[in-house]
């Protein structure tokens, strides 16, 4: 997959079928476009991309919005190559950017631009200043400046559209079974192993303090079954999310206990998937019912169908 800044292009500027969003989760729904959009690609004798803009631009039209995204930007990257995606283009979502209307988006982007000959929308998408650009527009302007669109219909799970805002919905409310099934991969988190308090060792439970990316989103407080990635070694671990309160803690952190491993893993990077939720976090009266807890939720990740 060839990634390009800002539209800047340095090969032969091939014809495009292209779509355009944030992609944040590339899940089933940015799947099914994805695929259209090879599918088209090879059948018209153009090449697949995406139009994508970061900073989110939710994020620029109110900078003090606490949004957390679904995939940091090196995620997003990843999981479109792993579809097959041929270009991504990357844009900032500046001021000029932002005030093109819908018509001056069409001309002087897609068309003069990007060359695209087809262009494939999500069913509710919209774009340009003030959300002027529609699917209307686009077939409006089409047959003009020489371009074919379509739009997709919503992908659905349990009668919902799947969308990146579902997903973060279930993942707030720790329902990690409904947002991998919507994602259609385990959601995943990762970053370098930093120091933390050092408490789980003093009760056999060493754990693993993962440094996570502050944009990116995590599922609510409490304990999760996890799988656990180590450069190319799994492993079995259970995750807790929180401010470790029975030891008064106060500051959020991600941390695993892996099972059976005993390595030093401090300023490595490591990866983790969710696979289940465990139970909310807890503030236990003393270490030795923490302890209790522990043992029952390392019974039932080691039972745990992985």
């Amino acid at each position: 997959m060839k990634i390009k800044e800002n539209f800047l292009r340095s090969d032969s500027a091939t014809p495009l079928a292209l779509s355009i969003g944030m992609f944040d989760g590339v899940h089933l729904g940015h799947q099914s476009i994805i695929h259209r959009l090879n599918t088209i690609a090879q059948i018209k004798n153009l090449e697949s991309a995406i139009l994508t803009f970061w900073p989110h631009p939710r994020k620029v039209f109110n900078p003090n919005d606490d949004l957390k995204l679904l995939n940091t930007i090196d995620e997003k990257k990843y999981l479109l190559q792993k579809n097959g995606l041929q270009h991504l283009f990357l844009k900032e979502f500046d001021e000029d950017f932002r005030n093109l209307t819908g018509e001056e988006f069409v001309r002087q982007i897609l068309v003069e631009q990007l060359k695209v000959k087809h262009l494939i929308v999500g069913y509710d998408h919209t774009f340009g200043k003030n959300r002027s650009g529609d699917f209307s527009l686009l077939k409006k302007m089409g047959p003009e400046l020489g371009f074919e669109v379509e739009q997709v219909e919503a992908v659905n799970y349990k009668d919902l559209n799947i969308s990146s805002t579902q997903i973060r919905n279930a993942l707030v409310k720790g329902d990690i079974l409904s947002a991998n099934k919507m994602l259609g991969y385990h959601y995943s988190v990762s970053g370098e192993v930093i120091h933390g308090q050092k408490i789980g060792r003093t009760i056999g439970y060493p754990t693993a303090n993962i440094q996570v990316h502050p944009m990116k989103l995590l599922p609510k407080n409490g304990a999760y079954i996890v799988d656990v990635f180590v450069k190319e070694q799994h492993f079995k671990g259970m995750l807790s999310i929180g401010t470790n309160p029975t030891v008064e803690g106060k500051l959020k952190t991600v941390e695993v206990y892996i099972l059976d491993f005993k390595d030093d893993l401090y300023g490595k990077e490591i990866s983790v998937n969710f696979r289940d939720f465990l139970h909310d976090e807890i503030k236990f009266e003393s270490l030795e019912q923490l302890i209790i807890r522990l043992d029952e939720d390392k019974e039932l990740t080691s039972n745990f169908n992985f």
